[in-house]
């Protein structure tokens, strides 16, 4: 089975959420940071390794708020959603997506999102519970 992480960088009530390239699988729409946990790597290292390639950001892996599984066109997932804590004195660099946005969960579910993050939207309104700005 396959296995990806999502990164869930959320600071002052919302949620960091990129916006992918045109072109492409399911370009142009909205996504939680994160890809494919390659073969060796456990989903941390995934995080650290995403982050670093996609936004040239040291990022340090927190709690799996959520598992969900679903299938593509290389069959079976199971996604991640990793707590994710990121430097907020360090330049982004952007290289697989167009955009960068802050939003809140509801303006997250509003958006043009991914399917397989769509399924994580349930789970994170469970765990904005604990998060008082949530």
């Amino acid at each position: 089975m396959n296995q990806s992480i999502a990164g869930i960088v959320y600071t002052d009530g919302k949620f960091l959420v990129g916006r992918r390239l045109p072109g492409g699988q399911m370009g142009g729409r909205w996504e939680f940071p994160g890809g494919k946990v390659e073969p060796g790597e456990t989903p941390e290292q995934t995080i650290v390794r995403e982050f670093r390639e996609e936004f040239a950001l040291a990022a340090e892996p927190g709690e799996c708020i959520t598992t969900v599984h679903f299938e593509n066109n290389a069959g079976p997932v199971v996604l991640y959603a990793y707590r994710v804590f990121l430097s907020h004195d360090e330049k982004v660099t952007l290289s697989e997506h167009t955009d960068l946005a802050w939003e809140t969960i509801d303006a997250v579910e509003a958006l043009d999102l991914v399917n397989s993050d769509r399924l994580l939207i349930p789970a994170l309104r469970k765990w904005c519970l604990n998060e008082p700005d949530c």
